[in-house]
């Protein structure tokens, strides 16, 4: 315990010295239950940049290398340089891994104590690794690739040992992010097969699920993402097979799979929301950051059934060579800890699945932020309509807006109406990610409208200027609630940093996409009962807002199950597969 204690004294001071930021002692709080296994909880504006920059050469002083994990390259380049001083102070070298690296270059910055990098960046070398390790399948081949990694083979023969030197110790950026929301999507090492021979089929299939006619030919369960096809959908689907003159149309089970496939990429899969076309490819949306994910591809045929969908050239079938899901990846680390400003709404899960608790960090000032009441609405044509009005509003205060919005095509409607009003604006979504620091740099002056994506939910620090805190600081308008609490948490958190005034309000519709997808009955009894009044007050509100927490609870249950049955996969690979 005394080692400890002089450790934080000394990077805080090294820390003061170098950059000038002195810690606050909440900050402090923060790096000790850090360096002790944990997960914080850390309000939004409470600095967990620097709690962590105290806190890494500590780990890497005990435990050789520590693995730096934030949600984009931009904050992975720009964190390792702006702490560069003070890790060089306390005698650590840093670098950072961004996805235009050449693999000579990854190799370099591996050797580092600190590493910053992305899940996908780290986790994917780590697999890459595994590849080329798993082609050590005698003792002369072994024998070879050591000495080659030793330096035997000179040049490039380093890069062929292991580029990632063991996983030691991980510190996690946005941790609810990383390890609950994205812990199941798998990482999965392909390449492109020869033949593309498929890209046709794919096309048919797209014409024939255009063909059927919903619920008398099929059925969708929009939650589940699944299409089901009715008894006069697979009698008409025959005779539309044996129009076509490929073979795979002559297998029933495979062609109605296809078809399925075709609905489900038709009906649950949008432009705008799930994925965007730009430059004539399909481009995944993550739907909790609200970023593009350009190198990443659905599996099972679903990415090939979105491009037919669209039209854009259908890319080749992949043939996996290496998976593993994040959730898998990061309990494989000894020492795991993490940061984020929603941890305590996912404790149980954190303590279940990385046997990790969560500790809660007061804030340094007390949060001043005024949390105004939901507004609720019959449709969203009225919701837009009110949003509008209560945008134009609050710009006549000169107060700086942030308007949060759960799709792509909602900000591109949404500045729409703005345009339409005069009323000036900034739009921040994945299709001007380039902008993103510049439009973050200017969201906090007087009279700033900023409407963005989940893009600005995460890892932004939006500061005010002099008139915007005079005129009662930033407000954040939520338009629509999300599927787990916590992202609603986070967004708000852009308000009322370090205690700055501020204020948010949520606007919400009986008819938004939770509600048809969670609660569609009770959703549309509740739109029966209320015809005549576009917004809801008196009893109905209760009922209005009861009806989307009951919503918002359902979904967010929804994704636990299913990583609970991730969860349940991995451990059975664990016991049973564990050379895997």
């Amino acid at each position: 315990a005394e080692a400890e204690r002089r450790a934080l004294a000394v990077v805080r001071e090294v820390a003061r010295r170098v950059t000038g930021e002195e810690a606050y002692l909440v900050q402090l709080m923060g790096a000790l239950a850090l360096y002790h296994n944990r997960i914080v909880e850390m309000v939004t504006g409470e600095g967990k940049t620097l709690t962590g920059s105290i806190v890494a050469p500590m780990l890497a002083w005990r435990y050789k290398h520590v693995h730096i994990f934030t949600v984009n390259d931009y904050l992975a380049s720009r964190d390792a340089e702006s702490r560069r001083p003070i890790y060089k102070r306390c005698l650590c070298d840093v670098g950072s891994i961004v996805q235009e690296m050449d693999e000579a270059s990854r190799f370099g910055v591996y050797a580092k104590p600190i590493v910053y990098g992305t899940p996908k960046q780290i986790t994917a070398d780590y697999l890459r690794d595994q590849i080329r390790l798993g082609q050590m399948n005698s003792a002369w081949a072994g024998r070879g690739l050591l000495s080659r990694s030793m330096g035997g083979g000179g040049g490039a023969g380093a890069a062929s040992g292991p580029m990632v030197p063991g996983l030691h110790a991980a510190l996690v950026d946005e941790a609810d992010a990383v390890l609950i929301d994205e812990g199941v999507v798998p990482l999965i090492i392909a390449r492109a097969r020869q033949e593309d021979e498929m890209s046709r089929i794919y096309a048919d299939a797209s014409r024939l699920a255009q063909r059927l006619d919903g619920d008398a030919d099929f059925k969708v369960e929009l939650v589940n993402r699944r299409a089901e096809l009715t008894r006069r959908g697979r009698h008409r689907l025959e005779a539309m097979f044996d129009e076509l003159e490929e073979p795979i149309w002559r297998a029933a089970r495979r062609a109605e799979e296809l078809v399925r496939q075709a609905l489900v990429a038709r009906h649950c899969y949008l432009r705008g929301h799930q994925y965007e076309v730009v430059d004539g490819r399909v481009v995944i949306v993550d739907e909790y950051t609200g970023r593009f994910l350009p190198d990443r591809s659905w599996e099972h045929g679903l990415h090939q059934s979105v491009e037919a969908k669209e039209g854009v050239d259908v890319t080749a079938d992949r043939e996996t060579l290496a998976r593993i899901s994040f959730q898998r990846f990061f309990r494989m680390y000894p020492i795991l800890c993490g940061m984020t400003g929603t941890a305590a709404d996912a404790a149980t899960e954190m303590e279940k699945v990385y046997q990790r608790p969560v500790t809660v960090i007061p804030t340094n000032r007390p949060v001043i932020r005024e949390r105004m009441p939901m507004r609720v609405f019959r449709t969203q044509q009225a919701k837009w309509d009110a949003i509008v009005d209560s945008i134009e509003r609050v710009y006549a205060q000169r107060r700086p807006m942030l308007v949060g919005t759960r799709s792509i095509e909602a900000s591109v409607f949404l500045a729409g109406r703005l345009s339409g009003r005069n009323l000036p604006h900034r739009v921040l979504n994945a299709s001007f990610d380039k902008d993103e620091a510049e439009i973050v740099s200017q969201a906090g002056k007087h009279g700033m409208i900023t409407v963005a994506t989940n893009m600005a939910g995460r890892g932004t620090d939006i500061k005010l200027d002099r008139e915007a805190r005079e005129a009662g600081g930033l407000h954040v308008l939520l338009t629509e609630m999300h599927t787990a609490k916590r992202i609603d948490r986070q967004f708000i958190g852009r308000a009322g940093r370090q205690g700055d005034p501020g204020s948010s309000q949520v606007f919400a519709a009986l008819d938004d996409e939770l509600v048809m997808h969670y609660a569609p009955k009770l959703g549309a009894a509740l739109r029966k009962a209320s015809v005549g009044a576009e917004e809801l007050g008196g009893f109905a509100i209760r009922q209005g807002v009861a009806l989307l927490r009951l919503a918002q609870r359902r979904a967010e249950a929804k994704a636990r199950r299913n990583r609970t049955e991730v969860l349940k996969q991995d451990d059975w690979i664990e016991k049973h597969l564990p050379g895997s």
